[in-house]
């Protein structure tokens, strides 16, 4: 056991110098922190999933969900605080979609994992 907590093992030293360089600052972490606990909530991953396959209205979200539109909305509304979902007006209906290649990455991604 070492003695002082904050050292590191001699056999990890150089890597651990290098990680203490590049670690992002306080602000990004959080900012990581508040993405990833965007995707705790399994409705939200099911808004995510059914927009990775198509572009949809809230009333066809409900609909594939089984939810309250208002319940779609609110869900719909943290995804686009946190800039996973993007809007788009279509005459007097309101078409989302997810923001970019990003978010189709990590879903596929996550998809990915859980499948292997």
């Amino acid at each position: 056991m070492h003695e002082h907590p904050s050292e590191p093992c001699e056999l990890h030293a150089a890597a651990v110098g290098e990680l203490c360089e590049t670690l992002p600052d306080e602000v990004v972490l959080d900012q990581l922190e508040e993405l990833f606990k965007t995707f705790g909530d399994s409705t939200r991953i099911k808004i995510l999933y059914v927009l990775h396959e198509s572009e949809l209205c809230v009333c066809d979200i409900a609909a594939i969900l089984g939810m309250t539109q208002s319940a779609i909305s609110h869900q719909l509304r943290v995804l686009r605080h946190n800039r996973l979902v993007k809007s788009r007006r279509a005459g007097k209906q309101i078409c989302y979609s997810l923001a970019d290649d990003h978010v189709k990455t990590i879903i596929s991604m996550g998809i990915e994992h859980i499948g292997e």
